[in-house]
C-alpha cells in the first residue's frame, strides 16, 4: 500500500471517529472560549491593549487547547494493541503520523475558525479585512504545533505519567512557533495590517525541519 493511499485511509478513520464522538472539537472549543472570555474581562477591550495583548492571549489559548487535544492522539490505539495492527497494515509507518498530523491540524484549525468571530467581538478587533492572511498564519502555526505534538504524543502515550509528560516535552519545543505566530498575528491585527513574511518564513522552516525529523525517526517513536 502506497504512502498516499495509506495516509488517506487512516485520515478517513480519524475523521469518522471524531464525527461519531465529537469529543475533541467540542471540548477544545469550549476550553478556548472560556479562556478567551476570561481574559477579555481583565482589560478594556476597546483600548489599544487589545492589539498589544490579544494575539498573545489568543495563541496561548490555542497552545493549551492543542495540548488537550493531543493528549488522546495515540491513546485510542493503545486499546487492544491497535497500533501494532496499523503498523502491520501500512507499508510505511510514516503514514500513521501523516494521518494523525492532518487530523489534528484540521480539528485545531476548525476550532480556531469557529472561535475567531467570538474573539473579534470580545476584543473589538476587526478580522474580516485580513481573513485570508490570518487563516494562512493559523494554518502554518497549527501544522507546527501538531507536528511537534504528534511526535511527542507518540512518546508520552506509552509513559506512565503521560498527562504530565506531554506538556513538559511540548512547551519548550514550541517556543519558536508561539513567538513567530504571535508576531505574525499581531502584525495582521495592528492599525496598519501587514503580512510579515519573515515570521511566516520562520514558521515554514520550523515545519519543514520537524516534518523531516518525524519522517526519519517516526518508526522509532512507535516502538514500545
Amino acid at each position: 500500500m502506497g504512502l498516499a493511499r495509506a495516509t488517506g485511509i487512516l485520515l478517513g478513520k480519524e475523521l469518522r471517529t471524531e464525527l461519531r464522538s465529537r469529543e475533541l472539537v467540542t471540548t477544545t472549543a469550549v476550553f478556548v472560549l472560556l479562556v478567551i472570555a476570561l481574559f477579555s474581562f481583565t482589560f478594556d477591550p476597546s483600548s489599544a491593549e487589545s492589539r498589544r495583548f490579544g494575539p498573545g492571549l489568543l495563541w496561548l489559548a490555542f497552545l493549551f487547547a492543542a495540548s488537550l487535544m493531543l493528549q488522546t492522539c495515540f491513546l485510542r490505539e493503545q486499546a487492544n494493541d491497535t497500533l501494532s495492527g496499523l503498523r502491520l497494515c501500512v507499508g510505511d509507518p510514516f503514514a500513521i503520523f501523516l494521518a494523525k498530523l492532518a487530523a489534528n491540524a484540521l480539528f485545531l484549525l476548525l476550532t480556531e475558525l469557529l472561535l475567531l468571530p467570538v474573539f473579534s467581538v470580545l476584543y473589538n478587533l476587526p478580522i474580516l479585512r485580513v481573513w485570508p492572511s490570518l487563516v494562512l498564519v493559523l494554518l502554518v502555526g497549527d501544522v507546527g504545533i501538531c507536528l511537534t505534538g504528534t511526535g511527542m504524543a507518540a512518546i508520552s502515550a506509552q509513559a506512565r505519567m503521560r498527562e504530565l509528560l506531554l506538556p513538559l516535552l511540548l512547551l519548550p519545543l514550541l517556543t519558536p512557533v508561539l513567538i513567530a505566530s504571535t508576531e505574525a498575528t499581531a502584525a495582521l491585527l495592528s492599525e496598519n495590517p501587514v503580512l510579515r513574511w519573515d515570521w511566516l518564513g520562520i514558521l515554514l522552516a520550523f515545519d519543514g525541519v520537524f516534518l523531516t525529523v518525524l519522517w526519519l525517526f517516526g518508526e522509532y517513536l512507535l516502538e514500545e
